[in-house]
């Protein structure tokens, strides 16, 4: 028979196993184990288990949280069209730390699982990407899920690599961490995607050619 928790309780003991499970893995990794979430929680083990099957089950729900949590804060960074706004969200960076951390963890690790979260951020950049468009403070572009791709690739590629070459001399400091990649990459990034790189469309037109028009002669029929 069920005990005498309340709908509302399970739901917030969901909520607090999920967001310890994130914080915990974005520092140490996905090989912490069910007990180690459960302390963080004050759960029991076995309670992890009534709410998410196993620990595979609370991956994918942490996954599905990040995932919301990263499509809300771009779809309203994209949205604001104020310099208030725009402050606002960047004072409650250290908010997202743990998302960034697990996210970060995800990519490491590789395999189906990280494949599937990078898709899902594509399909989640289309769709606030599309919203930019419709609301004329993003330009469209030629091949909107091309560029959704580009952009996801980019940004999780440049904060991998970023890590790589300023590791932290705490690992384990996710607030520092997002904090030294903002100070380095935050100006000329906005920059680059405010105001572009080129002044001229000499460099897209002969890309444009070149596609349209693949090349002919012997190094082509070397190539078929």
């Amino acid at each position: 028979m069920r005990s005498g928790r309340s709908a509302v309780e399970d739901l917030t003991a969901r909520a607090r196993i999920r967001d310890a499970a994130v914080a915990r893995y974005a520092r140490d990794g996905f090989g912490v184990g069910l007990r180690v979430v459960a302390e963080d929680a004050g759960v029991s083990a076995a309670l992890i288990l009534h709410h998410f099957g196993s620990k595979d089950g609370l991956r994918a729900a942490c996954d599905a949280h990040v995932l919301a949590t990263v499509r809300d804060a771009k779809e309203r960074a994209l949205a604001s069209t104020s310099a208030p706004d725009l402050l606002l969200q960047l004072a409650s960076m250290d908010e997202h730390a743990s998302v960034v951390g697990y996210a970060l963890r995800s990519l490491q690790a590789g395999g189906d699982l990280a494949r599937h979260f990078v898709d899902q951020f594509v399909a989640d950049a289309e769709v606030y990407l599309a919203h930019g468009v419709a609301a004329g403070t993003i330009r469209p572009s030629r091949d909107e899920q091309a560029r959704a791709r580009y952009l996801t690739v980019q940004g999780l590629g440049a904060l991998l690599l970023d890590l790589t070459l300023n590791a932290p001399t705490d690992p384990t400091d996710l607030v520092g961490l997002l904090h030294g990649y903002r100070d380095r990459m935050m100006l000329p990034a906005v920059e680059l995607f405010t105001h572009g790189l080129m002044t001229d469309n000499t460099m897209l037109d002969a890309y444009l050619l070149y596609v349209s028009d693949p090349p002919s002669g012997p190094d082509a029929a070397r190539s078929a």
